[in-house]
């Protein structure tokens, strides 16, 4: 425990420095949503949006929420929400004086299964009050239900109920900076329309209401040479044609916007740990593995292992041929994702821990926080495409 307490304490030393935030400035950003030191960002005039990214239990079932099974379990249990109104008071406590840190993202991507979203609307009330009464100034993010994606059983005071310096937070992830896409992304007319209209969907509740929406997520995934092989350069390239094709709808709409994400191992990151580093040597045997299986749930390519989990599938479609029955909360996970989350990326995977956790086995301190230090900003590489294209973005909207 003392060694995993250790490493843990050297990763987040690392994972987000001075170098870190001279960077991403660098770049013409100016506000960032990320749960870490948000001192560098002070340093740099980077706006800082506190993000609540796990809750006690799982504020639904999915990867990020840490909940361990599909059900939010964070709706169940008086004592998980009395936790997190806790945490927040105590976080409200100490930045409520701070001015770069630019508000307050209450609970990331829910997914209240109670009927009108009730559960949500409830918690709202209790975090709101609770962080109103000892910080009044900071703003609010409230995401949406299922995911920051449905607004539509909100109450119609919600322009007033959680005070007036509120912003509702989409999520908005478009299907074509997939590996799931049914089609290439060729930036046609007809591409551009389904994208315009599915981020129109998430916002149109507080359009039609006057109120103001921020873009808490978006942005595609990109290709990898050691999975993708000579496909990368054409996967990669049509994710940049979403990525522009996004910010030019939130340019014409002046909305303001956290891509995710900064940091990773090179998946979607703008910046990512180098292959050469201690930790992708040491766990690259492994993370092919993890690749080839498909049980990350995040942008997943299951194309080595979809025939194995396709019966399974078909099975419960005869089986229930009643189709409003196989109709589950979140709707917006079809029958082959309940499966595939379920069988896949949580039962296979929850058997690929011990193997994980052994690449740790009887590393001493020194060989602990290299594994860490990969993570420091001088050990990464930078994803130069992603972020030009965020810089001119920057430019533009800076020149309006």
């Amino acid at each position: 425990m003392k060694k995993a307490e250790f490493f843990f304490d050297k990763f987040l030393h690392y994972f987000f420095t001075q170098a870190d935030a001279a960077f991403f400035k660098s770049l013409g950003l100016n506000c960032i949503r990320i749960a870490i030191n948000y001192r560098y960002f002070e340093d740099q005039s980077i706006y800082t949006v506190i993000d609540m990214h796990s809750a006690p239990g799982g504020q639904s079932g999915g990867w990020h929420a840490d909940g361990g099974t599909h059900l939010g379990n964070f709706w169940r249990h008086k004592d998980f929400q009395d936790r997190f109104v806790w945490l927040w008071t105590e976080i409200a406590e100490r930045y409520k004086d701070n001015a770069w840190v630019a508000g307050y993202n209450i609970l990331n991507e829910p997914a209240d299964p109670h009927p009108n979203h009730s559960g949500l609307i409830s918690l709202y009330d209790r975090t709101a009050q609770a962080i109103r009464s000892i910080d009044p100034n900071h703003i609010l993010f409230l995401d949406g239900n299922t995911f920051a994606t449905d607004f539509t059983k909100f109450p119609e005071d919600a322009g007033t109920r959680w005070g007036s310096n509120v912003a509702f937070a989409i999520h908005d992830y478009s299907t074509y900076g997939f590996p799931k896409s049914k089609e290439k992304y060729t930036s046609s007319e007809e591409q551009r329309k389904i994208m315009r209209a599915s981020y129109e969907r998430k916002r149109r509740w507080m359009d039609e209401r006057g109120l103001c929406v921020w873009n808490g997520e978006w942005g595609p995934v990109y290709g990898r040479k050691e999975y993708d092989g000579e496909e990368t350069e054409e996967i990669n390239e049509r994710r940049y044609m979403v990525l522009r094709d996004q910010l030019e709808i939130y340019q014409k709409d002046r909305l303001s916007w956290s891509i995710w994400l900064y940091k990773d191992i090179g998946y979607q990151g703008m910046v990512f740990v180098n292959p050469d580093t201690p930790y992708r040597q040491r766990f690259q045997e492994f993370l092919l593995k993890k690749y080839r299986l498909a049980v990350d749930a995040w942008g997943t390519d299951d194309r080595n292992v979809r025939h194995i989990y396709e019966p399974i599938t078909e099975l419960i479609k005869t089986s229930v041929p009643d189709e409003s029955f196989r109709k589950l909360y979140p709707p917006i996970w079809s029958l082959e994702e309940r499966v595939t989350r379920i069988s896949r990326t949580m039962l296979v995977a929850e058997y690929l821990v011990r193997e994980w956790a052994e690449l740790f086995s009887g590393l001493d301190e020194d060989e602990l926080e290299a594994l860490a230090k990969s993570f420091a900003f001088e050990n990464c590489g930078k994803r130069e495409e992603l972020n030009r294209i965020l810089q001119e973005n920057a430019q533009a909207a800076g020149s309006v």
